[in-house]
């Protein structure tokens, strides 16, 4: 089954992706009210790539995520293991997974990269981010940077799948801003929103058509 999902997937992503319409189901209500306007990245955005990763354990397939630190504009958030784009990656491929073994170690030699799916622009750090999807056929060996990463958040592809996973709340952001109304997935516990449950969407789009 896993060989198979993956295997699939990989078409999917070599296809039309979902694009902003799937991103746009988990974003917050002011965004989704200036999707025609929102901001383009500006000539300073700074280049990012996260890695997407799926796994086979006790029979079930599993996703990395991680909670970060208390540092930074997405300090305290759950994410996908990324970065930004550094002078010595041959491409955005390349910044994922060097930031995936930096910050949880992930080794790259057992990552199958599978495709990409559409890049996503986040104002509040000035980021256009690329998410890579990948897989590897062994759980990983985690190592977290501490000053990076919390914990690692294995989340089952059956949790994200299941509808019960999306709710809503208000969010409070920087100075004070709250957002109304914001849908996330409650994964064990962690809220995962924004930038993440957008990315999460599209994702979750592709797998619902390979399985």
């Amino acid at each position: 089954m896993f060989d198979k999902i993956t295997s699939d997937l990989e078409g999917e992503l070599a296809n039309a992706l979902p694009g902003v319409a799937a991103q746009s189901r988990m974003s917050s209500y002011s965004r989704q009210m200036r999707i025609e306007s929102y901001p383009s990245p500006p000539a300073d955005v700074r280049v990012a790539g996260v890695l997407a990763m799926f796994y086979p354990k006790h029979e079930e397939i599993f996703l990395t995520l991680m909670l970060r630190t208390q540092r930074g504009p997405h300090s305290g958030q759950v994410s996908f293991p990324g970065g930004g784009v550094e002078a010595q990656d041959a491409d955005i491929i390349a910044t994922a997974l060097r930031e995936a073994q930096e910050e949880v170690g992930i080794q790259p030699e057992e990552v199958m990269v599978l495709g990409k799916l559409t890049p996503l622009y986040i104002p509040v750090s000035n980021s256009l981010v690329h998410p890579v999807v990948a897989y590897s056929q062994r759980v990983p060996n985690y190592e977290i940077d501490p000053e990076e990463v919390q914990h690692v958040i294995e989340a089952p592809l059956s949790t994200l799948r299941d509808a019960a996973t999306i709710k809503r709340t208000d969010m409070t952001v920087s100075e004070g801003l709250t957002l109304k109304d914001t849908p996330y997935y409650d994964i064990n516990g962690h809220v995962v929103w924004g930038a993440t449950a957008m990315i999460l969407s599209e994702l979750l789009e592709l797998v619902e058509r390979v399985i």
